[in-house]
């Protein structure tokens, strides 16, 4: 079962870079805009591996792999 605060977790992240990447275009920092998404998205995409990690390691050991 997917833990709730993973989603509030993943969801305050995004609302956060959507401002702060509003923020940034509008004072013409396009560049720094772009950082912080992709920044954003390494962050998640960080969080998500360590899940299906724990998934994976979770199964094995189930199953005695």
């Amino acid at each position: 079962m997917m833990d709730v605060d993973l989603i509030f977790k993943i969801a305050a992240i995004g609302i956060l870079v959507s401002v702060l990447n509003q923020v940034l275009t509008r004072s013409g920092r396009d560049e720094m805009a772009t950082m912080t998404t992709l920044v954003a998205l390494v962050v998640v995409l960080m969080i998500v591996v360590q899940q299906i990690n724990d998934l994976f390691t979770l199964v094995k050991d189930l199953f005695g792999l």
